[in-house]
C-alpha cells in the first residue's frame, strides 16, 4: 500500500481583502463574532459588536490599514505567501503546503479543499502563532478540526505546538533582531506582545489559584503556569535576551493592542514608553515576537504610532525590529518544527542550540 500523503496547513489569524471600510468590517465581524475572541454572552456580544464596534472601528481601522498596504496586498498576507512559497520549496515531495488565515482569505476550508484535491490524507497543522493562547491558537485549531470533521472519513491531523521557547524559533528573531540593535546603537530594547484580557490568562489557570496572583507569577515556568500566555511570553523574552547578550536592566516587556475597558495584561506598551524616556533612554529598539509576519500591529501600531509616541515623550529613535517573515532562518526553524511535530526530525534537521552572545554592557542613561 502506497504511504498517504501528507499535507502542511500553516495557518495565521487573518486580514482584511482590501484596506476600505467594507472589506474591514466584513473581517472584524466575522473575528469578534469568534466567542474565543470576545468571550462574553452571546447577546452582550452581538450588542457590542453590533452598537458600539462595528459602527465605528472599520473606518478608523481602514485608515490604519492604508498606512502599510503594499502593492501587493496586505502585509501579513504578502509575507505569510512568501513563508509558505520557502516552506513548500524546501519541504517538496515530502509535504502538499498550503496556507490559510482563520479569519477572511484564504480561507481554512478553501485550503484544506486544495489539500484534499492533491491527494492528501494526513495533516499537519502549524498555527504561527509563538504562545498558546484561545483566541488564537486554540480558536484556529478547533476550526481546522471543525473542517475536517465535516468529511466522511476524518483525515488524520497533527499540531504543532507553542514554540515560544523553541531554539529555532529564538535563534531566526536573535538574527533578525541582531543588526538592527547595533545599527540603531540601541540603549534599550523593548519586547512588546500583543495584549489580552486579564480573565483569558485565569481560565488557562488549572489551579485557579496562581495567575496573576503575584507581581513574580510569570518569572519561571511551572506545570501551573506552562499555558500562561503571559508566562510564555515573558519566557520568549528571556531567552531572546540571553541570545542577543541584553542584561536585565537592558530591556522591557509590554503588551500592545488592548480593546475595551476591562483589564488587559500589563505592563501596557503605550505606559511604558513614555516611561523610559523619562528614564534616560533615547535610541529604542522594539521587537514584537508575538508576531512572525508584519502587520497591522506592528507596522502601524508601533512603527508609527509608538515611534510618534516615544519621541513626543522625549526620545531620540525608536526603531521597530522587522519580524520574521520568510527570513531563511525562520524558515529553517519552521521545517524543523514539521518534521519534529510529525516525527521525522533528524539529526540533519536538528541543530543545537546555539551559544549565547556576549553580554553586552549595561545601557547608557
Amino acid at each position: 500500500m502506497p504511504a498517504p500523503k501528507k499535507g502542511l496547513l500553516l495557518v495565521n489569524l487573518g486580514t482584511p481583502d482590501a484596506p476600505e471600510t467594507g472589506p474591514v468590517r466584513r473581517y472584524l465581524r466575522e473575528f469578534l463574532n469568534d466567542p474565543r475572541v470576545l468571550d462574553i454572552h452571546p447577546v452582550g456580544r452581538w450588542a457590542l459588536l453590533n452598537l458600539i464596534i462595528l459602527p465605528t472601528r472599520p473606518a478608523k481601522s481602514a485608515e490604519a490599514y492604508r498606512k502599510v498596504w503594499m502593492k501587493e496586498g496586505s502585509p501579513l498576507l504578502v509575507h505569510s505567501r512568501a513563508l509558505t512559497a520557502e516552506v513548500a520549496s524546501r519541504l517538496a515531495g515530502q509535504y502538499e503546503v498550503e496556507l490559510a488565515m482563520r479569519y477572511g482569505n484564504p480561507s481554512l476550508p478553501d485550503a484544506v479543499k486544495a489539500l484534499k484535491a492533491r491527494g492528501v490524507s494526513e495533516f499537519v497543522v502549524l498555527p504561527l502563532y509563538p504562545h498558546a493562547a484561545a483566541s488564537s491558537s486554540s480558536s484556529s485549531l478547533a476550526r481546522v478540526y471543525e473542517v475536517l470533521s465535516e468529511a466522511w472519513d476524518v483525515a488524520p491531523v497533527r499540531a504543532v505546538p507553542a514554540f515560544f521557547d523553541h531554539p529555532g524559533f529564538l535563534e531566526a528573531f536573535a538574527e533578525v533582531a541582531r543588526p538592527v540593535i547595533a545599527e540603531l546603537r540601541a540603549d534599550h530594547v523593548l519586547m512588546s506582545y500583543h495584549g489580552l484580557p486579564e480573565r483569558h490568562m485565569r481560565k488557562s489557570d488549572p489551579s485557579g489559584r496562581h495567575c496573576l496572583a503575584s507581581a513574580s507569577c510569570c518569572d519561571v515556568l511551572t506545570d501551573v503556569n506552562r499555558n500562561c500566555y503571559r508566562a510564555q511570553c515573558f519566557a520568549t523574552s528571556r531567552g531572546l535576551a540571553e541570545r542577543l547578550g541584553l542584561a536585565p536592566e537592558g530591556y522591557t516587556v509590554s503588551f500592545q493592542s488592548r480593546l475595551g475597558r476591562t483589564p488587559w495584561v500589563k505592563p501596557y506598551t503605550d505606559f511604558v514608553l513614555p516611561e523610559l524616556a523619562k528614564k534616560g533612554v533615547r535610541r529604542l529598539a522594539v521587537m514584537c515576537p508575538a508576531f512572525v509576519a508584519d502587520c497591522l500591529e506592528t507596522l502601524e501600531e508601533v512603527g508609527i504610532r509608538a515611534r510618534e509616541q516615544f519621541l513626543e515623550s522625549g526620545g531620540e529613535a525608536l526603531t521597530l525590529v522587522p519580524s520574521l517573515n520568510a527570513h531563511p532562518a525562520w524558515v529553517d526553524a519552521v521545517v524543523r518544527l514539521v518534521h519534529e511535530a510529525d516525527g521525522t526530525a533528524s539529526a540533519a534537521t536538528s541543530s543545537p542550540p546555539a551559544a549565547a552572545a556576549p553580554r553586552a554592557p549595561s545601557p547608557a542613561r
